[in-house]
């Protein structure tokens, strides 16, 4: 099938699946194939369930009347929503980078839609990569004003790829740091494949929202129609009034955001989300009000007050770069209680791992925090004295069923497949 009769088929539909378990009725399902399953072998239960249409790409489970062949359903879905992002309106806003990115996500969803409402559509959760995108693509209808998409990397060329599909209007890198290392190979393959989103901008002669600050960036962005901010005299620019523990923004024209993000490191992504807003006409006091009132709830820079003590859970994923900023931003808070630290291992960082949790040790323990509880084998092996080590977060919490800490504050910050999110109920 081409691509037209592929949506011929789609726009009869509500909605695209790739879990036969969460059929929309009148979905199309599209079966996916992955190391540990296989969906051609669903299409039938997923047409049984409710969808409409499914494609495959097991020929002999074809009937040409409610499954139809392709090749490779993982390109078809791709091609679909390239094809479908086409068709519709919406401006779309591409948003990628190292740290950052999801709360920036989040931040400029929830400034846009203090002005549009339900006329903008943006990435759910973290689904971020090759499937990810292409799924909100394809969520986009034809009253949407502004899609805002959320693209991830740990490979070179991914970026590329995402953005060819997406084919964004505007693009907006938060950062770039030292993550996933040991699939770009270098700090300079990160930049590499983040930037890819420049060019892709540059080449359909979109517009780059850039840090003019970040100097990793700024410098990528020259050649393209640019629209700058945090720096002096630029589109928008703020500074850090207060962080103890939440952020207060103050921004140079005057206005306030007293926001519900622990961190000093949240400014730039605060400030990105301003600048997207008010470049597309929504007003400052919309802006401000959106930043205040947005919540975190996906354990990125949340506070947590349990029955024993307060909790700044940042534990979704870690880096180096967001490791160091979490910790000086911990180290700098004013507490009375006594300060704990839960980190758990920094994945992904190949042969620069051993060097990077020892600086992240060295400043722990210049910090004077008694209270340390490292989990994972490479925090482990450098560990200092008086540091408690953890081969797993199972093995923390059996530890802390015997010996309860309270009346601390604690910071659980660790890469997602630690899975410290599992301690909190026990802290």
């Amino acid at each position: 099938m081409d691509i037209k009769s592929i949506y011929s088929l789609f726009i009869q539909c509500d909605g695209i699946s790739t879990d036969s378990r969460k059929c929309q009725k009148d979905s199309m399902f599209v079966a996916l194939k992955g190391d540990n399953f296989d969906g051609n072998v669903f299409v039938e239960s997923a047409i049984e369930a409710g969808c409409k249409y499914s494609l495959t790409s097991d020929e002999s489970r074809a009937n040409n009347k409610t499954i139809f062949y392709v090749p490779d359903t993982l390109v078809a879905l791709q091609q679909l929503a390239s094809y479908h992002r086409q068709q519709m309106n919406a401006t779309v806003i591409a948003i990628t980078g190292t740290n950052g990115k999801t709360t920036t996500k989040e931040l400029t969803s929830a400034v846009m839609k203090a002005k549009y409402g339900d006329d903008v559509i943006n990435t759910e959760g973290n689904l971020n990569n090759h499937i990810g995108v292409p799924l909100t693509l394809l969520r986009i209808k034809s009253h949407h004003k502004y899609a805002i998409v959320e693209m991830g990397a740990n490979h070179p060329g991914e970026i590329k790829t995402l953005a060819d599909i997406a084919m964004p209007d505007y693009g907006l890198i938060t950062n770039v740091g030292t993550a996933h290392i040991l699939g770009f190979g270098s700090f300079e393959g990160v930049i590499k494949t983040k930037t890819e989103l420049y060019e892709n901008l540059k080449k359909s002669n979109g517009t780059i929202f850039v840090n003019g600050a970040n100097q990793n960036i700024f410098p990528k962005s020259e050649g393209a129609k640019r629209i700058v901010y945090g720096v002096n005299g630029s589109a928008l620019n703020a500074s850090v009034e207060s962080a103890d523990p939440f952020l207060k923004v103050k921004f140079d024209n005057g206005a306030s955001a007293q926001t519900n993000l622990i961190g000093a490191y949240n400014l730039e992504n605060v400030m990105a989300a301003a600048c997207v807003g008010s470049h597309f006409g929504v007003e400052m006091p919309m802006i401000v009000s959106a930043l205040e009132n947005y919540k975190p709830s996906n354990n990125r820079s949340q506070l947590i007050t349990t029955a024993s003590n307060k909790l700044i859970v940042d534990a979704y994923n870690a880096n180096p770069t967001s490791m160091k900023a979490a910790l000086d931003n911990f180290f700098a808070l004013k507490s009375e209680s006594e300060k704990a630290l839960v980190l758990g291992d920094m994945r992904e960082l190949g042969a620069d791992s051993d060097a990077e949790h020892n600086k992240i040790v060295e400043m722990i323990a210049a910090s004077g925090i008694k209270k340390v509880m490292l989990v994972g084998e490479c925090f482990a092996a450098a560990a200092k004295n008086g540091m408690s080590t953890f081969k797993n977060v199972d093995e923390l919490i059996t530890v802390l069923a015997d010996n309860k800490l309270s009346g601390c504050l604690v910071l659980i910050k660790g890469s997602n497949s630690i899975k410290l999110t599992k301690v909190v109920e026990h802290l």
